[in-house]
């Protein structure tokens, strides 16, 4: 900003000896205008809510790991349709994909002993996202992208690890594998700048550090979140975690730092634009109901408090879903703070079959994805959230 200001002035300083100065004015006048148009397009927070294409208020979202390693761009075209048709504003798909040894299926990133990490850029790489990006586009879908997973599926940290010799410890503070980190990043982010379908860059997939002391996530994600924006400044970033808290609630699990994680703390990182949070009662051995309303509502409460819109990012229950998930779905459209929620995970049927079902899926025209999508995207529109 500096710079562009002292390069105006001196334009301006010398405009009376140069005629054409008032049209470089223009110029320059018209791109920063279309600049400013670019960035106000992109999904922006407003209060405790989001902002998606000049609307503001509460959405209603979704997951899908898988629909960036889809090779057929037709299946992708009808997620992106049904997701329309449904009224569900937001997907989060995995932007990663790592492999330790050669395949010929979709990778992105490769940590093969050997050899040097290798970013794909090819057909079978990120240009598989690429699509998914640009069918986004043109369905009126955002996207939530993540850079990372805590857990071993697609390779995730457990493959940096395998090559740098670190542990899930250390990953979050070695020099070698923080510079793989951004630059993956980097190759990510620089695709997809210019996107209006990106709703946020996301640091990883429910981040844990056992054991550790809390300020090791809450400094990993100062520094990467502040770099994220230093390359792209338009678009939101977001932690991913699962939203444990330091204490609270009914004292189970998740209200510990067991997972070297404190919700609260992470949320006030200055380049975090908004909060996220996760609900298995079944994993976590909590039950569903109350439990499963008072973590939502609890969250809002320090979203509330913080002055930042979180989201219920992913939540899921495999048996009797609606009777578990409607009171959620209902407690957080009502919850000041809490400014959007999406169910693990969205199941359609696509050229090969049914997309994967890990109990937790929902499919799409399913009596199930009637109640806790379709009517609760109505009672969303009803609401005027």
């Amino acid at each position: 900003m500096k710079l562009f200001k002292a390069i105006t002035l001196a334009f301006i300083s010398s405009a009376i000896a140069s005629p054409m100065m008032s049209d470089r004015l223009d110029s320059a006048a018209q791109v920063s205008q279309a600049a400013s148009r670019a960035a106000a397009a992109n999904p922006s927070v407003s209060g405790l809510k989001f902002n998606i294409d000049g609307t503001t208020g509460y959405f209603a979202g979704t997951n899908s790991y898988w629909i960036g390693f889809l090779t057929n761009n037709a299946d992708v075209d009808l997620v992106m349709a049904h997701l329309k048709t449904s009224g569900l504003k937001v997907l989060r798909v995995w932007g990663f994909n790592d492999i330790t040894q050669s395949t010929s299926e979709v990778w992105f990133q490769s940590f093969i002993k050997g050899q040097n990490p290798q970013i794909n850029t090819g057909a079978n790489g990120l240009q598989r996202l690429d699509y998914v990006v640009k069918s986004a586009e043109s369905h009126g879908v955002k996207l939530i992208v993540n850079f990372v997973n805590n857990w071993n599926d697609y390779g995730g940290m457990a493959a940096y690890n395998s090559f740098y010799g670190t542990s899930i410890s250390t990953w979050y503070t070695d020099s070698k594998v923080q510079a793989q980190y951004q630059a993956y990043i980097k190759a990510v982010v620089s695709r997809y700048s210019s996107s209006t379908a990106i709703f946020a860059w996301e640091l990883a997939n429910e981040p844990r550090c056992k054991g550790c002391s809390t300020s090791v996530i809450t400094n990993w994600a100062t520094k990467t979140s502040a770099y994220i924006k230093s390359l792209d400044p338009n678009h939101m970033v977001t932690l991913g975690d699962e939203g444990f808290m330091n204490g609270g609630g009914d004292g189970s699990y998740p209200y510990t730092t067991a997972e070297g994680i404190d919700f609260e703390a992470n949320l006030k990182v200055p380049n975090l634009d908004f909060g996220t949070f996760h609900l298995y009662p079944e994993s976590w051995g909590v039950s569903e109901n109350p439990f499963g309303s008072t973590w939502f509502a609890n969250h809002g409460t320090v979203c509330a408090k913080v002055g930042k819109p979180c989201i219920g990012e992913e939540y899921g229950a495999t048996s009797n879903k609606p009777g578990a998930m409607v009171p959620w779905q209902t407690t957080s459209l009502n919850t000041p703070g809490l400014a959007g929620d999406m169910f693990w995970q969205y199941g359609d049927t696509l050229s090969t079959g049914k997309t994967h079902d890990d109990g937790y899926t929902l499919y799409y025209g399913s009596s199930d994805y009637n109640t806790l999508v379709t009517d609760h995207v109505s009672a969303i529109n009803k609401a005027g959230a």
